[in-house]
C-alpha cells in the first residue's frame, strides 16, 4: 500500500533541479524494541536503574507529582508534554516504524534523510556511567538493525556518551567499525559537580554544577576524540536541551522554556570549540549544531570579530590601568568636577582601576591564533553547519553576504525536525521550507545550498563515500567535484 497524496511538498521537489537532503529528521524508539536491546546490552536488571536515571533528570516530570504550591517552592521545570504528532496516526507511525518513512519520503518532498533517535536526548546526559552507557548501546544496536534495509533514503545516527574521552573512543569504534554507521551525535555538554561543594556541603552538589562544552575549561582533553572522529570518517553534531538553563525556569509555561533553549546549546558549545582552538588544531573537522536556526550562529560569529578587535592582545592595552594619566584626571577634576569633591579625594575613585592582571593569561584568543579578523572567519564559517527547520525565516541571514562579515554564507542546512510536534503535518515540511523563496527571502541558489549542497559538503567532510549506494550518490558526487 503506497501512502503517496501528491501533497504539496513533492510538487516543489519535483520542479527542484537538485535533490532535497533533510540533515535532522527524528525517530520514535518501538519501546519494546529498545528494552529487548538494553536487556542484551546491560541484562534484566539495568531496567530498573534505566527508570531510576530517567527520574533524575533535569527533565524529570517531578511537576505532576506537585501541587501549586510545591512547584512554586521546588521550582518544579514545567517540562515538555504532548510533544509527538498523535492526532496525525500516519505520521506517528511514520516516526517509529523505518519502512514507512522511506515508503513516504517522496511525498514529504525529501530524497534522503539523516535520522536521528528522538529518545536520546536525556539517557546522554545520565549520570550514571554503566546505565548511560549502555541505553546509548541499545538505542544504537537498535537503530543498526531497523533502518539496515532502508540504507539508500535514510541513514540512522548513533549516539555517543562524551563523559570521557574513553567512553566516547570506545563507543566511537564500535557504532562505526562494528555497526557501520556513519552518523553520530554527541551531547552539547557534560554537567559536572563543582568539587569545592562536592566536599563542604555534598547534599547541595546535584544544584551546583557546571557544563563542560570540550573545548575550553574542560576537565579532559578531548582532541583525542576529535582525531578519532577524523580518523573514522564521522562528523559530529551536537544536539542537547538548554531548557531549565538560566531564565528558561518557568514552572507553569513550557514554551517560555522551550523558546531559544536548543539554540543556547548549541551557542555553549560552538563558542567553547571556536575559543579553545579545535578548528585550528583540525583544519578538517566540521561540527553540525541542529535545531537551534541560524541567528545564534550569526551573533556569535560577529560577536567574535568584534570582541576580537577590542580584546586582542594588542588592543587589551587600552584597558590597562597602567596607562592612566592619573595627573590629568586629577586636572580635569579640579577644571569640572565641582560638586564632586565633597566625596573625597579623587585618587581615591580611581584607586579601583589599578587591578593587576596575569600577563600570561590576557590573550583569550590564543587558543586559536588570530592574528587577523579575518582568521576568525576561515576558522569559523567552513567548519560549523548549523540546522534549520522548516518554518525558521531566520534562515535566509545564512546567506545574506552583505550583512554578514566578510561576504560569509553560513552553513544553514534543512533539517525537516519530523517526529515532533514541530510538525503537524510531515508532507508540508519541503513546501513550507520553499515559502522562503516563494516570497523572495532566499533565492534559488541559496535554496539549493540550504538543503543539498550544504548538507553534501558537510556529510562528506570526511568520508567521500557517505552518499554512496544511495538515490543521492551522482548529484551528490557532482557538487564535490565541483
Amino acid at each position: 500500500m503506497a501512502y503517496v497524496q501528491n501533497s504539496k511538498s513533492a510538487a516543489i521537489r519535483a520542479k527542484l533541479s537538485h535533490p532535497v537532503i533533510d540533515s535532522d529528521g527524528h525517530s520514535l524508539d518501538y519501546r519494546p524494541a529498545l528494552i529487548d536491546h538494553l536487556k542484551a546490552v546491560g541484562g534484566p536488571s539495568i531496567l530498573q536503574g534505566f527508570a531510576a536515571q530517567l527520574a533524575c533528570t533535569q527533565m524529570d516530570p517531578a511537576w505532576y507529582r506537585l501541587d501549586a504550591q510545591g512547584r512554586r517552592e521546588q521550582r518544579a521545570l514545567r517540562t515538555p508534554w504532548w510533544n509527538v504528532p498523535t492526532k496525525n496516526t500516519l505520521d506517528l507511525s511514520t516516526s517509529i516504524i523505518p519502512r514507512l518513512l522511506r515508503e513516504r519520503l517522496d511525498d514529504i518532498g525529501l530524497d534522503f534523510s539523516v535520522v536521528y533517535a528522538g529518545g536520546c536526548l536525556l539517557p546522554i546526559h545520565f549520570d550514571n556511567d554503566e546505565i548511560r552507557r549502555a541505553v546509548c548501546r541499545a538505542i544504537n544496536n537498535l537503530h543498526a538493525e531497523v533502518f539496515a534495509e532502508c540504507a539508500d533514503r535514510l541513514t540512522p545516527v548513533a549516539v555517543i556518551p562524551m563523559h570521557t574521552p574513553g567512553e566516547a573512543i570506545e563507543e566511537l569504534e564500535y557504532v562505526v567499525r562494528e555497526l557501520r554507521l556513519k552518523t553520530i551525535l554527541m551531547p552539547s555538554f557534560v554537567r559536572r559537580p563543582i568539587q569545592a561543594i562536592v566536599r563542604s556541603n555534598p547534599e547541595a552538589a546535584a544544584y551546583a554544577n557546571w557544563m563542560d562544552t570540550y573545548g575550553i575549561d574542560s576537565d579532559y582533553d578531548y582532541d583525542p576524540v576529535w582525531a578519532r572522529c577524523i580518523e573514522l570518517g564521522v562528523v559530529p553534531t551536537f544536539h542537547s536541551h538548554g531548557m531549565g538553563w538560566g531564565s528558561r525556569r518557568s514552572i507553569s509555561n513550557y514554551v517560555y522554556n522551550h523558546i531559544g533553549h536548543f539554540g543556547a546549546a548549541g551557542e555553549a558549545v560552538c563558542k567553547s570549540l571556536f575559543l579553545g582552538g579545535v578548528t585550528r588544531r583540525f583544519p578538517r573537522l566540521k561540527f553540525a549544531f541542529l535545531e537551534g536556526g541560524v541567528g545564534w550562529a550569526r551573533s556569535l560569529y560577529c560577536d567574535l570579530i568584534g570582541h576580537w578587535e577590542k580584546r586582542n592582545r594588542s588592543a587589551i592595552e587600552n584597558y590597562n590601568p597602567a596607562y592612566l594619566d592619573r595627573e590629568l584626571f586629577i586636572s580635569l577634576f579640579e577644571r569640572f568636577g565641582q560638586g564632586l569633591e565633597k566625596y573625597g579625594d579623587p585618587r581615591e575613585g580611581i584607586d579601583f582601576l589599578g587591578i593587576g592582571e596575569d600577563r600570561e593569561a590576557i590573550d583569550e584568543f590564543e587558543r586559536c591564533a588570530i592574528a587577523h579578523k579575518q582568521d576568525i572567519r576561515d576558522l569559523f564559517v567552513p567548519h560549523f553547519y548549523f540546522g534549520c527547520e522548516a518554518d525558521d525565516p531566520v534562515t535566509a541571514s545564512a546567506f545574506d553576504a552583505k550583512a554578514n562579515p566578510f561576504g560569509a554564507r553560513l552553513g544553514a542546512i534543512f533539517g525537516s525536525d519530523i517526529g515532533h510536534w514541530d510538525v503537524p503535518d510531515m508532507n508540508e515540511v519541503t513546501a513550507e521550507a520553499y515559502e522562503l523563496v516563494e516570497k523572495g527571502i532566499m533565492g534559488e541558489e541559496d535554496f539549493r545550498d540550504f538543503v543539498f549542497a550544504n548538507p553534501v559538503r558537510l556529510w562528506t567532510a570526511l568520508n567521500p563515500d557517505f552518499f554512496k549506494g544511495t538515490v543521492v550518490e551522482s548529484a551528490a558526487a557532482a557538487v564535490k567535484s565541483a
